[in-house]
């Protein structure tokens, strides 16, 4: 059983190393066109009515897929204008640190959910057995 174990870590931590390696090197190239219920948002005409608010997102602990404070600067193609954007680094790192939180959560899950060695839980329906 102690075989089973280990080779069930090893398939583990490969498949964390590969979920590690994509976010690191994928997703600085992700998109930066709106997602589908942005575009929806923005081709029906209510984008600039949620823009009026503080976006939700902005208080969360990495904003807009991106690390806080790795920024550079970048000219508005729309408006021209200097903007402060992320660089591909924050995002690289707001994807592993996205990535490692929830393996990291599941990992916990799976200790406090599994079944203790051996432990069979029979429910009786309180009649005899023949």
């Amino acid at each position: 059983m102690e075989a089973r174990k280990k080779s069930i870590l090893v398939f583990t931590m490969a498949g964390l190393a590969i979920a590690v390696a994509l976010a690191l090197i994928i997703s600085p190239w992700a998109s930066s066109s709106p997602d589908g219920l942005e575009k929806v948002a923005e081709d029906k005409g209510f984008l600039e009515q949620a823009e009026e608010t503080e976006p939700v997102w902005e208080s969360s602990p990495i904003p807009d897929y991106a690390v806080p404070g790795l920024t550079e600067e970048a000219v508005n193609e729309e408006t021209g204008e200097v903007e402060e954007e992320p660089t591909k680094l924050a995002t690289a790192l707001a994807g592993l640190i996205g990535t490692v939180a929830i393996f990291l959560i599941a990992w916990g899950l799976a200790l406090v959910l599994k079944k203790k060695d051996g432990e069979v839980k029979v429910q009786t329906s309180g009649g005899s057995a023949a």
